[in-house]
């Protein structure tokens, strides 16, 4: 059925695009750029488009996914659960973690320091990480839903 290949080929864009974002231009970034704050303004930049567009995506899947399973495709239901995993992800990070940390590097800023130099280090820390596993989980999840698109679900 088209509108399973389409759902297919949506979920595996999104995912690619999570993965190569994640684990290939950030890192990359922050290896060629000599200032690292400013490859960590642009990497926050990147990661808040792809919150924002992992939010639009996840709520399009899962509404497809609902309609399969009204259909009687049952198989979708655990992608509706995978897909409710992967928007919780990105809504933590695109309306928690994201503003909370660039609130924390704008004060930094403000008073003519880097996050890192600032009162604010340890804090920052601890919300990089929050924000590194559940983007590591997004995307575990994420390979988990192509996986289960790629298979014939008849």
């Amino acid at each position: 059925m088209a509108t399973q290949r389409i759902f297919s080929l949506i979920a595996g864009l999104w995912v690619g695009g999570l993965l190569t974002i994640g684990f290939l231009v950030v890192p990359i970034l922050f290896s060629s750029l000599g200032d690292r704050q400013v490859a960590g303004m642009v990497a926050a930049n990147l990661f808040k488009s792809t919150a924002y567009i992992s939010v639009l995506t996840s709520i399009i899947l899962m509404l497809m996914a609902n309609h399969f399973v009204r259909l009687g495709r049952s198989y979708y239901r655990v992608s509706r659960w995978i897909l409710l995993g992967m928007l919780a992800c990105a809504i933590s990070a695109a309306f928690i973690i994201i503003p909370w940390m660039n609130s924390l590097r704008d004060q930094a800023l403000y008073l003519g320091l880097s996050v890192r130099e600032s009162t604010y280090a340890v804090l920052f820390s601890r919300l990089h990480g929050i924000s590194s596993a559940i983007y590591m989980l997004q995307a575990i999840l994420g390979i988990a839903l192509v996986w289960r698109a790629t298979k014939n679900a008849d």
